[in-house]
């Protein structure tokens, strides 16, 4: 049975790292405790005081202030005693009332689905985190200890909140700079999660555990002797690597436990900078190192503040060994993160200007996340920010910035500013011109290019990959798409009221449109607007809630043009061979123009015509350019649905017997049929063709135009825009028709 925590015990820890601690406030936060916990147990049955007091040893191996310490003693006591926010403020001060309120929020939530809970905790937890961080320093020891008592809580419980310390808490230890307390999440966690996976490593390492403590022993001392041989003052540890982190690379890299060489770590402690390098050169010349393994974070310190020399080499019998060098303060940081500020500052004390810059991503994720309706996105975003796997790159200026693996020149727009990534065109990365899609790597310089005429693709969302710019992008596309449909609503409104002597502006200030949306369609302004425009809510059904039947009757003489797209959408709405999804509206199916013919491929527009319905242009269509921009709307193509779109082509060839016959074998060789054909002669011996024909898509008639091509006699192919019988000659005419 492990012993339990005794507060004369957490006292002596605070004691030993900070004299002048006000242990007597510590004191009182556990006589308080032990009072109103009195009589309660956990689900294990031992006293529940023995858990807000692990939480305050758990604080106090982290060198906390005593009011964190004495938060961890009074956590539970709001939402599990009788005890008041009030009571708690006035016996022990704002202080600690405002950081036990602050877990008191984090912990009492209760939503319908477990995903938006998880996504909707970590919400108030970034709000908690904002005001004052040792509130998420307190939860996380919380979190610790639960995660070492969980084989008392029921299966369900232990999966949930093991995937839940995996994805949350343990990148949020890892950020903060608390490495050990990550480590044994991950760990707990593995535990529950693939518990066959656990015990099998664990029986694994166990069977050298003499033969490789003997080799720990043995590096130790090489090391030490060596350093010491050249004048460099050090200690060395050595540990084999956690349980989780042999899992990963195992998963990872699809290896055995076999192939997994680097089981065991060691670390060089030194006193300055200077010696960290010194010893690295050492160890290089001492072991050969591994190609590619090396990494300097003291010259580019991560994000949560950690700095070390990493490297691996091959050593002592021909094991790999990865080797951690850095100076007793980065030591310190690295074992205590954040929490390392708090050693000796006075009671009450702030951040300093340099350490709140150093967490103002913590307040980034809470302005990101505002923008973000579905909690699900949310959390899948923000995990992917929380995560280490990380690149590095530099501003023009040579300010060092940090972003996920994979990460583009889009994400580094957004990082420096809203605006900046909504205007990007183009990007610079050491000096050359990239893609803007193309992914950042370690040390690149990144330049933006921007035009003021720039704005966002909904397609940025397929390769960015932070949360900045994801949330930005969204966001930019719903405002876009939401304006120009209430826009264009509007305006069908008010031609269309018009004709019944009715005035859309006074009806619309007045209210009286607002209340009939409201009663009749169960819907706002706004809402009402885009939908008549994506045809969603007819015209007519809005005025007949206005006007009585006989004045409606009298204005009806003739089908409006209106009418006549209302009712061209209502005939195809739903239809399930749709070839074109419309954005806001993807069971509408539409017309393709006649001037361009697109095709699967093909990039697009969609252009809303009164009285013709929604008719889908290809990009380069000359008419596009003509189009009033309020009423291009956008569209994609359907993979899902495979269909014959019509093309034309113009071949210009000698003109000799058989090369028409030539040319059709070709065509139809390719499993293209010709739905029409017209042949006609120039006066320089020559013959031009056009010919109609149907292709799946652009991959499908590029690679019949380059069989076309090679035949012999064949002088030209070209894909028509524009009807061909418009520009015949009138010589030698003659028409093939299949």
């Amino acid at each position: 049975m492990t012993s339990v925590i005794r507060i004369n015990e957490i006292l002596d820890k605070i004691t030993s790292y900070n004299p002048k601690a006000d242990i007597e406030e510590v004191r009182r936060s556990y006589i308080y405790s032990a009072k109103v916990h009195d009589g309660q147990v956990r689900r294990s049955g031992a006293p529940y005081l023995i858990h807000p007091m692990e939480v305050a040893g758990i604080l106090a191996d982290l060198k906390l202030d005593t009011p964190s310490i004495a938060t961890g003693l009074l956590h539970d006591t709001i939402e599990d005693t009788e005890a008041t926010q009030d009571e708690i403020e006035s016996l022990f001060g704002q202080e600690i009332g405002r950081l036990v309120d602050g877990v008191t929020k984090i912990n009492k939530m209760s939503f319908t689905s477990r995903q938006e809970q998880e996504a909707e905790n970590f919400r108030k937890m970034l709000v908690a985190m904002a005001k004052d961080i040792r509130v998420i320093l307190v939860k996380l020891a919380d979190r610790l200890h639960n995660m070492r008592t969980l084989e008392h809580m029921p299966s369900a419980s232990q999966l949930r909140t093991s995937r839940e310390t995996i994805d949350i808490y343990a990148p949020l230890a890892n950020r903060l700079g608390l490495g050990w307390v990550k480590d044994e999440m991950e760990d707990l966690s593995l535990l529950y999660l693939k518990a066959e996976t656990y015990y099998d490593l664990g029986r694994r390492l166990n069977r050298k555990k003499k033969i490789r403590n003997r080799y720990i022993d043995e590096v130790k001392r090489i090391i030490t002797d060596k350093l010491n041989e050249y004048g460099i003052e050090c200690e060395v540890f050595g540990r084999p690597k956690h349980f989780y982190s042999i899992y990963r690379k195992m998963e990872v890299q699809q290896i055995d436990f076999d192939q997994v060489y680097d089981l065991i770590a060691f670390r060089i402690v030194v006193k300055t900078v200077r010696d960290c390098y010194a010893a690295l050169g050492v160890i290089h010349s001492l072991w050969t190192p591994v190609p590619g393994r090396f990494k300097d974070f003291i010259g580019i310190p991560k994000a949560n503040m950690y700095q070390s020399l990493h490297t691996t080499v091959i050593g002592p019998y021909g094991e790999r060994v990865e080797i951690q060098i850095r100076t007793y303060e980065m030591h310190r940081v690295a074992e205590t993160g954040i929490a390392a500020h708090w050693m000796y500052k006075e009671k009450g004390s702030d951040l300093t200007e340099k350490e709140g810059q150093r967490f103002t991503w913590l307040r980034q994720l809470m302005e990101w996340q505002q923008d973000m309706k579905d909690p699900s996105e949310f959390l899948e975003s923000v995990k992917v920010d929380l995560f280490p796997d990380e690149v590095y790159v530099f501003t023009p200026k040579g300010e060092v910035k940090a972003f996920p693996r994979g990460a583009t020149p889009i994400d580094f727009a957004y990082r420096i500013h809203t605006d900046i990534g909504h205007r990007c065109v183009g990007a610079k990365v050491n000096g050359k011109l990239v893609q803007i899609k193309s992914k950042l790597t370690n040390g690149d310089t990144v330049e933006i290019i921007t035009s003021k005429n720039a704005t966002p693709n909904k397609d940025w969302l397929e390769f960015t990959k932070t949360l900045t710019a994801q949330s930005k992008i969204r966001s930019w596309i719903r405002k876009e798409e939401t304006k120009k449909s209430q826009d264009l609503g509007r305006e069908i409104c008010t031609k269309e009221f018009k004709r019944y002597g009715l005035n859309f502006i006074k009806l619309v200030r007045s209210g009286e449109l607002k209340s009939i949306l409201k009663e009749h369609f169960k819907m706002g302004m706004e809402e009402g607007m885009a939908d008549i425009a994506y045809g969603k809510l007819s015209v007519h059904r809005l005025i007949e809630k206005i006007l009585p039947p006989e004045k409606i009757k009298d204005g009806l003489e003739e089908e409006t043009t209106i009418e006549k797209f209302e009712r061209f959408v209502s005939r195809f709405t739903r239809r399930p061979d749709a070839a074109i999804r419309v954005s806001g509206l993807e069971d509408v199916m539409v017309r393709f123009g006649k001037c361009c013919s697109p095709i699967p491929g093909d990039g697009i527009v969609g252009y809303i015509t009164r009285g013709r319905g929604l008719t889908v242009h290809n990009a380069l269509c000359a008419r596009v350019r003509e189009m009033e921009p309020e009423r291009k709307i956008e569209v994609t193509w359907d993979s899902k649905v495979k269909t014959a779109n019509p093309a034309r082509l113009r071949i210009v060839c000698d003109d000799q017997p058989g090369l028409l016959a030539a040319v059709s074998k070709v065509i139809s060789s390719a499993d293209i049929n010709i739905t029409d054909a017209h042949m006609w002669t120039t006066k320089e011996n020559r013959a031009t063709g056009d010919f109609q024909i149907s292709v799946k898509d652009l991959a499908q008639l590029q690679s019949v135009i380059k069989s076309i091509e090679r035949v012999k006699g064949v002088i030209s192919v070209a894909r028509q825009f524009t009807s061909g019988r418009d520009q015949k000659g009138d010589s030698g005419k003659k028409r093939v028709k299949k």
